[in-house]
């Protein structure tokens, strides 16, 4: 603006310096001499009022202008709606409008996030959640299931009520927190279980030591003792013997999920690592008549993780899949797959043609200890969870179109 007002002058007094030179030219006229010295000095002036003109266009076609026909009040609250648009659009939450009270309110997407949520690939059924979002109060903060490609997600929910324009309207903000809550829920269990596994270790092993030893004596000084009673106190010894060896073993295997190592990830490549995995769980299978199918496309996709701890999750999810299928005299089947999904994710499915996870214990199947097998220990997927976490990703367990288990592991 002091540019401006600085040519704006020089201009003004260009201008009237050859406005007095042209007064004085005119004044003698009849001295030609005088008249060409006026011309003369009037140069110099002329040459600054076209350059203070010049700088004057310069600063014009720099400077915003204002929307035509728009003062310049009006065109500033124009900027900041605009500025408001862009913000909201890039909030980092899922904000949605409901119009209208009750669960007939009508629902609609107010920012990109919400929009992403509905769109093909993530929700798999947007009316339910539409309906979901609809019958929420005002005022109110909860968290909520719903479907979507992935399997079962929670999200947090948020609603207020405000009136526009004479109109009530509630907002809704919804942000998934599935993978926090997951490693919230995986730190937690792994304190539990290395508190517990430690303090059971420390009793169970002198129980286990001192079974063997008495067990060992007892076979030098039988022949002191009467039959019968040393026959009792063999069965007793090696029935306390064998259950420690076994409990010992038990817990064992969960302190595993307590000390697995922090993850190594290097560049992998998924149809060799899914060549490993088949090898590894293909005769199994083939001896009982079935088969599993492993497929990458492209072959040529690339993952940044662990090669052995994605290994184990796949193997856990095979193993399951093999004592889940096979009844009946079934030989049963396994596929695993993995392609490029939306917003250039990676989703490895494992898949069976068993009779499939109840609906009343899927939300269940990830936690330690749960178990629905008479020799499970409640292990296998809860590593699973653990060890996708591990590299980045997640995984779900996800409805399947027709039989079976269906589980997605997501980075």
């Amino acid at each position: 603006m002091a540019s401006e007002g600085r040519l704006k002058a020089g201009a003004l007094l260009s201008a009237a310096g050859i406005a007095l030179l042209a007064f004085g030219a005119g004044a003698i006229h009849e001295s030609p001499r005088l008249a060409v010295l006026c011309a003369l000095a009037a140069l110099p002036l002329l040459l600054q009022l076209w350059r203070c003109m010049e700088g004057l266009a310069a600063l014009r076609r720099t400077s915003p202008q204002p929307a035509p026909g728009l003062p310049i009040e009006q065109q500033a609250l124009v900027d900041n709606a605009l500025v408001l648009e862009a913000r909201l659009e890039h909030t980092p939450v899922a904000l949605f409008r409901i119009d209208g009270a009750g669960g007939e309110g009508q629902v609609a997407p107010l920012n990109g996030n919400a929009r992403k949520l509905v769109a093909p690939g993530r929700a798999s059924d947007p009316a339910d959640l539409y309906r979901q979002l609809a019958a929420q109060p005002g005022e109110r903060r909860a968290l909520i299931d719903f479907d979507s490609e992935r399997g079962t997600e929670r999200a947090l929910l948020a609603v207020s009520s405000i009136t526009l324009q004479g109109r009530a309207q509630r907002l809704a903000a919804l942000m998934p927190v599935e993978s926090e809550l997951e490693a919230e829920a995986l730190h937690a269990w792994r304190q539990l279980v290395h508190v517990l596994t430690h303090e059971i270790m420390n009793s169970l092993t002198p129980v286990a030591s001192l079974s063997h030893t008495a067990y060992g004596l007892l076979g030098e000084f039988r022949g002191a003792l009467p039959e019968d009673v040393g026959l009792d106190l063999s069965t007793a010894l090696d029935a306390i013997r064998r259950r420690a060896d076994s409990l010992v073993d038990f817990v064992a295997s969960y302190r595993s999920l307590s000390n697995v190592p922090a993850a190594r990830p290097e560049r992998v490549r998924l149809d060799a690592l899914f060549e490993r995995v088949a090898a590894l769980v293909g005769p199994g299978w083939r001896a009982r008549g079935g088969e599993v199918r492993l497929s990458v496309e492209p072959a040529s996709l690339e993952l940044m993780a662990d090669p052995g701890q994605l290994e184990q999750a796949l193997i856990n999810l095979l193993k399951n899949a093999f004592e889940a299928t096979g009844g009946q005299g079934e030989p049963g089947n396994a596929w695993v797959t993995a392609r490029l999904v939306r917003g250039a994710r990676l989703r490895i499915e494992v898949s069976d043609d068993g009779p499939g996870v109840p609906d009343g214990l899927a939300a269940h199947i990830f936690t330690p200890f749960f178990t629905t097998k008479k020799q499970g220990g409640g292990i296998g997927l809860a590593m699973v969870r653990h060890l996708v976490h591990e590299n980045g990703g997640t995984v779900r367990h996800a409805r399947s179109v027709g039989r079976g288990a269906r589980f997605v592991i997501t980075f």
